[in-house]
């Protein structure tokens, strides 16, 4: 299970893992690369492509595991995880399914690319000369980025600054309210929409919160229409990007996911 965009395995996903765990999955949480208590430098220095890699090396090390078959090996990715595992399934075909959970598929707003590639530009060569790589915040306390992603300036931004706040305040082990400002140059050169025309018989399930101000439904749906392998679609009325898997309409969630996970370790998803 892969977490979201900065964050660490103890958010949100022990409570899934459980119901999972609870019908007979093993599960297997774990922080990307750089992040909470896996290795890598710099620290939180987010790459998609990268992490994409990493989970197929998580998935040889979960076969390797004498209570896991590995063939019938599936992933579930929230967020920026749910992105990271449809870029993992478009090489790695040893997956029998893929869920997708209010994937985000959109990093650099248009209209913010000239400045963040000039400061992208100009800390690398202050890097260069010696010097440690620029840190932020994800969001600030306006919700904003200099990216423009994730509903930065609007209600989203705010929600997800207000999950980083409560995180750091929380004590989540070894977790840390800040990003490489490289992270937005990793950022920009991932296409993963197009990464998901590449899936090939590997079948996918996407849950779609109806009111997501994170990640916009529509782009949401248009990753979907991409996939040309077995699909199925769950559209979540009244639910929210970080509401997704709490609260009214979650047991319904999971129970679709279940029912997916079987279907697709049967080869029943057409």
């Amino acid at each position: 299970m892969s977490h979201g965009f900065n964050c660490v395995k103890e958010m949100t996903l022990p409570e899934v893992a459980e119901q999972f765990q609870s019908k007979g999955y093993n599960v297997l949480l774990y922080d990307a690369r750089s992040v909470g208590a896996s290795g890598g430098m710099p620290r939180n220095q987010l790459d998609p492509l990268q992490m994409a890699q990493d989970l197929s090396d998580i998935i040889t090390y979960t076969s390797s595991l004498p209570s896991v078959d590995s063939r019938r090996i599936l992933l579930w990715g929230m967020s920026f995880g749910g992105m990271v595992s449809g870029c993992c399934a478009a090489v790695d075909r040893r997956i029998k399914g893929l869920v997708m959970v209010c994937p985000l598929f959109s990093f650099i707003r248009p209209d913010r690319r000239k400045t963040v590639f000039a400061q992208v530009i100009k800390d690398r060569v202050s890097q260069l000369r010696g010097n440690e790589p620029f840190t932020l915040q994800p969001f600030n306390s306006k919700g904003d980025n200099p990216a423009g992603m994730g509903g930065a300036g609007g209600p989203g931004g705010i929600e997800a600054y207000n999950l980083m706040q409560s995180a750091a305040e929380l004590g989540h082990p070894d977790f840390r309210n800040r990003i490489t400002l490289q992270t937005y140059h990793k950022l920009a050169l991932a296409r993963p929409k197009e990464l998901l025309e590449l899936v090939d018989g590997v079948p996918v399930f996407m849950v779609i919160p109806e009111l997501d101000d994170i990640s916009p439904p529509e782009d949401q749906q248009d990753g979907f229409g991409r996939l040309e392998t077995p699909k199925r679609l769950y559209l979540a009325k009244g639910k929210g990007h970080l509401s997704i898997m709490s609260g009214e309409g979650s047991q319904e969630i999971i129970r679709a996911t279940e029912q997916f996970f079987e279907d697709a370790l049967e080869g029943r998803v057409m």
